[in-house]
């Protein structure tokens, strides 16, 4: 997987390039970055990229000269290096919320070319021509699409294959499929009582078909208590069996304290 990056402030893309199991990987070469900053695409003494809006207004807009040279040297530098052509996505408020279902079909595609707002917005006509998609973050505003980028890009590294030490790790994360959508259940590690609370019994049982059923049913219980938008989510699509919903059904709520 490689990622493209259209940023002004590429540097703050080494937290996820230099640290942690993304950071490995790519040492490793599991997955690349490659940032491209549109400053190194303009013609005036000052490297500007912003202006001001037409028709009045606050703030500044980042104008498309320099982000459409900036994109035409990334998918360029991508196909003298053997990568097909990535798709653009602007990383904006009002795109599409990005969720665990796309970051699993990053990991699997050859990468894509994420372009990182900045300021009021980006010159629409730009976006009209070039861009194939928007994602978000959430219904909330931040300083500049890298912020959203970043955790973007560690979703999607984290379930490229060998970046986690165990192979089941990213299989079992909450919202992945194999959960059917339902947020991961407790953990516990040692020690085995903790400020006179155990360890629950069955996790210590070494039955292992009992301790998958705990786990689901407590799957089921959280995610009923704290995203039941999940709960329907799962039950249009099939997701729930029998047993889980007359759990459900059988089950009283997570107590709040």
């Amino acid at each position: 997987m490689r990622i493209d990056v259209v940023t002004l402030f590429p540097d703050m893309f080494s937290v996820i390039t230099e640290s942690g199991v993304t950071g490995r990987a790519h040492a490793q070469k599991r997955w690349q970055l490659c940032t491209w900053n549109p400053r190194d695409f303009t013609d005036d003494v000052h490297r500007t990229v912003d202006d001001r809006p037409y028709g009045g207004g606050p703030g500044m807009v980042m104008m498309a000269g320099p982000l459409s040279k900036a994109v035409s040297a990334a998918q360029s530098h991508r196909h003298a290096n053997g990568f097909d052509r990535a798709r653009v996505v602007l990383l904006a408020p009002g795109g599409r919320r990005f969720d665990q279902r796309t970051a699993t079909s990053m990991a699997r595609s050859d990468g894509l070319l994420m372009v990182c707002g900045r300021y009021e917005g980006v010159d629409q006509r730009w976006i009209d021509r070039e861009v194939d998609e928007q994602w978000s973050l959430g219904d909330f505003v931040l300083s500049g699409g890298e912020l959203a980028a970043i955790p973007m890009i560690d979703a999607a590294a984290r379930l490229i294959p060998g970046v986690l030490n165990h192979g089941e790790s990213s299989t079992l994360d909450s919202f992945q499929e194999s959960l059917s959508g339902l947020l991961d259940s407790p953990h516990f590690t040692r020690p085995e009582v903790y400020e006179g609370q155990s360890v629950p019994a069955v996790l210590l049982s070494g039955n292992h078909a009992n301790i998958a059923q705990w786990r689901r049913q407590q799957s089921l219980l959280l995610t009923a208590h704290m995203r039941p938008d999940l709960i329907v989510l799962a039950r249009e699509a099939g997701w729930l069996t029998k047993a889980d919903e007359s759990f459900l059904m059988s089950s009283s709520p997570i107590k709040s304290n």
